[in-house]
């Protein structure tokens, strides 16, 4: 038990540690290039026409960071394999309630097959 507890925290932490490395040069680059926008629409008009494109793709980023956020502090990542089972589960229980009311399982033949007493 002990090693798993362990492990997983390992995991954590080296997740985090990516996540930083990662996230962290790409929202500095991101802020470097907005800056850089936002003086070349000042200077020139020129560069203006560009203002409504950029502004829906930050409004929909945003949109979808706090889709995610919410996504993720309501547990909707925590067992991702829960879902496979469960629909396999639900499959079986099917097949064995169409068995009993004599309907073909077979997946080449949908219709009631017939009882011969």
């Amino acid at each position: 038990m002990g090693g798993q507890i362990c492990t997983s925290r390992l995991t954590h932490w080296v997740t985090a540690v990516l996540a930083v490395a990662i996230l962290v040069p790409s929202m500095v680059g991101f802020a470097n290039k907005f800056l850089e926008f936002a003086v070349l629409v000042q200077q020139d008009n020129a560069g203006a026409f560009a203002i409504a494109p950029v502004l829906n793709y930050l409004l929909a980023s945003a949109g979808f960071l706090l889709l995610l956020g919410w996504a993720t502090r309501n547990g909707m990542f925590r067992d991702v394999e829960q879902p496979k089972w469960k629909m396999l589960e639900q499959e079986r229980l099917l097949d064995s309630q169409q068995s009993a009311a004599g309907w073909s399982v077979d997946a080449k033949q949908t219709s009631r097959t017939e009882r011969v007493e």
